[in-house]
């Protein structure tokens, strides 16, 4: 009888355990995959793990769910490199509501904006981990080099080749109030076609991307630099916005703007900005995002 009783107490404490460390293990997986959909399967798959598991000998539930969902989300990051290679037009991370978490289980709301995570996807997995571990969870070195399999000072040098890639292709950021201002103001320019307006608002080497995944009428190739850029939604602006709706919301800890027509999204628009004015404007358009974003707003 008393077995029975144990062994129902286990399982209710490897269950706690499992949801008091769920948050983080999304949040790293997220991160080193930008996508919501596939960070949901690795938490599932550890959580299998995590059931099936010998806990006998587990001193930190934490540590060691921590351990296997980073490990898996960098296998399979490994091979949504090869699937993204054959991707139709520019590839953006899928964005998800940080309304009610904007930390996303994490220690700093690091490594979680949609540039950050676009940025990070152009370093190998690896690295990609020890800087998600390092920079938004403030892991040890010690530790991460545990979960990387790898030696302390490997771990050290991973995340400093990280760190000087995003500094290299981003520059300082504008505070949230400032972001917020200039997609205000973006978002009038862009309504009315005003190219003048346009072209002060945008940094010199801007990149516009547009992720449609091979949908009809979605721009497959970025559109680059400040006239290039200004001239491209001056363009599109009589076709698009008039029949828009447009709604304020949150993805990836930065205010963006969700665009409907006839009560249908059709976009999230997102920015990236700096002092030299917007340097990326990106178009969430593929229905396979933008759905478990519209679903996770009204959830």
């Amino acid at each position: 009888m008393h077995a029975g009783n144990d062994d129902a107490d286990a399982v209710d404490q490897a269950t706690k355990a499992f949801l008091a460390a769920r948050p983080r293990l999304f949040g790293i997986a997220y991160r080193v995959l930008g996508s919501s959909v596939e960070a949901e399967d690795i938490v599932q798959e550890t959580w299998l793990r995590w059931h099936n598991a010998d806990r006998t000998n587990v001193l930190e539930p934490t540590a060691f769910l921590t351990t296997v969902t980073a490990r898996l989300a960098i296998n399979l990051a490994q091979s949504a490199r090869v699937r993204r290679e054959s991707y139709i037009g520019p590839w953006l991370p899928e964005p998800i509501d940080t309304g009610p978490d904007p930390h996303v289980g994490a220690e700093r709301a690091e490594a979680l904006e949609l540039a950050v995570l676009f940025l990070l996807e152009k370093l190998n997995p690896v690295e990609r981990g020890a800087y998600v571990l390092r920079e938004a969870f403030d892991y040890p070195y010690h530790q991460i080099a545990d979960i990387l399999e790898t030696s302390e000072a490997n771990a050290r040098q991973l995340v400093s080749r990280a760190r000087k890639h995003l500094a290299t292709e981003r520059r300082k950021r504008v505070g949230p109030a400032e972001h917020r201002r200039l997609l205000e103001v973006f978002l009038a320019a862009a309504q009315t076609g005003d190219l003048p307006a346009l072209e002060e608002l945008l940094a010199a080497d801007v990149v516009s991307y547009t992720d449609g995944g091979g949908m009809r009428g979605a721009s497959r190739i970025p559109v680059i630099g400040r006239l290039r850029v200004a001239k491209y939604l001056a363009a599109f602006a009589p076709r698009f916005w008039p029949s828009a709706d447009v709604q304020w919301v949150e993805a990836n800890g930065r205010p963006s703007l969700l665009v409907s027509a006839g009560g249908n999204a059709v976009a999230l628009l997102c920015i990236d900005a700096s002092a030299e004015g917007i340097d990326r404007i990106m178009w969430v358009m593929s229905p396979s995002k933008l759905s478990p974003y519209v679903a996770s707003l009204s959830a």
